[in-house]
């Protein structure tokens, strides 16, 4: 897969959504496992967001950092040697058969939760910063 980077500092975040809504909530978008992964608008902000903090969890600053990975998403997803988790539910405290959890690049990880049958829906996807959140995800059981 490319994993192409684009200079977020020369667009504007209208131009974002626009590519995000195009590129993402307006096509049909598969896993290389034929996976049917449904994006919305409303989806932008969570994902390009982050927090100022971490404990009010206020999704204040746009990320330039999340920006210029927005190609990523879609290449993860069609990336047939990617790693592949099954994901963590914080509220349940287990892990979830539902939520997979795709991992390139090291540390950059794209999370679906499948809710039908070869259908799923984006959650999100950002860089993993930390060596601690990073063991946990390859610790993960393998998704299957």
């Amino acid at each position: 897969m490319d994993y192409k980077k684009i200079k977020p500092h020369l667009m504007s975040e209208e131009e974002f959504r626009k590519i995000w809504n195009e590129e993402y909530c307006e096509k049909q978008i598969f896993t290389f496992d034929g996976i049917r992964v449904f994006f919305y608008s409303d989806m932008f902000d969570h994902c390009f967001y982050e927090s100022s903090s971490r404990i009010r969890k206020d999704k204040s600053i746009l990320s330039f950092n999340r920006l210029e990975k927005i190609y990523w998403i879609k290449d993860a997803l069609l990336d047939p040697d990617t790693i592949k988790k099954k994901g963590w539910d914080s509220k349940n405290k287990n892990y979830d058969d539902t939520r997979r959890v795709t991992l390139v690049k090291g540390n950059y990880i794209v999370v679906i939760l499948i809710f039908a049958s070869k259908k799923a829906r984006f959650v999100t996807a950002y860089e993993v910063n930390e060596k601690e959140n990073l063991k946990k995800i390859m610790d993960s059981p393998d998704w299957e």
